[in-house]
């Protein structure tokens, strides 16, 4: 159930590698997963209000990869700034302070006392009131956009157009004008010649990621069906940014939140499996048991607090992709990729190694194999591992299938974007 849970304020919070948070059981063409997780870069790790620790950030396992293959592909030192320390501080939890090929030159949230914490935290010398004012920072070369999800486009779009490479976190796009920044974003990328990839933690699950290899192998054939789910209970009740009053509270971004506007932890088991595309789909909503799904002024007019979809894909196949914030004995990001051929066993599927002394980081050990796959991808200029046209279909599948679930299960095509 990790989420990749933007943060507010400037806090919060795919194709090559990937992590994981459970196991994958193969044994034909079937491999099955669950992803959990671990806390990366923090003290005390997030907690609801009931004080339990959100999903993704338990106590993190040990990186048996780390540092032992890793080579240095540079001397050079990327500059990067962060954006984000909200209810899950996001911008110091995947480890852009421990890469040797990083130096954190600035941090921002928009609330000082949090912008003050997450400079301590990745060791950045200069502060800025916001992001954007970060962003036009000359001497920073990439930024990383952990906030609230409503600011994750606008800003990448602004970081882009002042030459800046950027990481995001998910969801690439956001709400009722997702399809017009889905347009603007991609033709920012295209018109900057920027770096820019989306940190979809389910791409580096470790079973997710073997099954990836599996069929950049040609093992798989055909991906004839497909499952993603990303089961996280409460998600609407929990506390995010608020841009009336500038803080963290019940009354944020996450209230009432339509399941499947955050749908990449769910879709990433097809597109970063296979690189293709979810083209069009079908799909259906359950009422909330959630009191705050059924207020009048719900930010979103949404009741659903289950929407289950089926997708057409890319290759002529089947995904089933659900997203649930109300089942309380389901939890995590999960999936299942059945193929017209059998799991090769003798196919190499290992996540790649880490830097000296750089955590695996939560949500299944994704956190440290996202910045590196990022830093990676532009110390070789090569497409990172979720660039933005896997990036807009993970996320705009999602959006459609509210569309879709708001019709009553009409069937709608999802936009493509190259």
């Amino acid at each position: 159930m990790k989420s990749q849970e933007n943060e507010p304020p400037y806090g919060e919070e795919s194709t090559e590698g990937l992590s994981r948070r459970g196991f994958l059981q193969g044994m034909g063409g079937v491999g099955v997963w669950a992803g959990m997780a671990g806390l990366a870069g923090g003290d005390t790790p997030p907690t609801d209000a009931d004080g339990k620790v959100i999903p993704g950030f338990e106590k993190p396992g040990d990186e048996p990869q780390a540092g032992t293959k890793w080579q240095p592909l540079s001397d050079r030192r990327i500059k990067v700034g962060i954006a984000g320390y909200g209810l899950c501080r996001f911008g110091a939890a995947f480890g852009y302070q421990q890469h040797p090929n990083v130096e954190v030159v600035a941090a921002t949230d928009l609330d000082p006392g949090r912008c003050a914490a997450l400079a301590k935290a990745v060791g950045a010398k200069k502060t800025y009131p916001s992001c954007e004012e970060m962003i036009k920072d000359r001497e920073i070369e990439a930024v990383f956009i952990a906030t609230d999800a409503p600011s994750h486009a606008r800003l990448a779009i602004m970081a882009l157009q002042h030459g800046k490479h950027v990481c995001s976190a998910v969801p690439a796009v956001f709400g009722f004008e997702a399809g017009d920044e889905a347009q603007k974003l991609h033709e920012a990328v295209r018109a900057s010649g920027m770096t820019y990839m989306m940190n979809e933690t389910s791409t580096f699950h470790a079973a997710l990621y073997a099954k990836r290899k599996q069929h950049q192998a040609g093992a798989l054939g055909r991906i004839l069906y497909s499952e993603g789910e990303y089961w996280h209970d409460g998600v609407g009740t929990l506390a995010g940014y608020n841009p009336k009053n500038g803080r963290i509270d019940q009354h944020g971004w996450r209230r009432g939140l339509p399941p499947m506007w955050y749908p990449t932890h769910a879709t990433a088991y097809y597109v970063s499996v296979t690189g293709g595309r979810l083209t069009e789909v079908s799909a259906l909503g359950s009422e909330s048991l959630y009191p705050v799904f059924k207020e009048e002024d719900n930010p979103y007019r949404n009741r659903f607090g289950t929407e289950i979809a089926m997708f057409k894909t890319s290759e002529g196949g089947i995904s089933r992709m659900g997203v649930s914030w109300d089942m309380k004995d389901a939890h995590g990001e999960q999936g299942r990729v059945y193929g017209e051929k059998p799991h090769d066993k003798t196919i190499a599927g290992e996540r790649p190694p880490l830097p000296p002394g750089m955590s695996a980081g939560g949500h299944g050990g994704s956190h440290g194999h996202l910045t590196n796959s990022f830093i990676e991808s532009i110390l070789l200029d090569r497409r990172p591992i979720v660039d933005v046209g896997d990036a807009l279909n993970m996320t705009m599948a999602g959006i459609v299938a509210h569309q879709s679930a708001l019709k009553g299960g009409e069937w709608l095509k999802i936009p493509q974007f190259g």
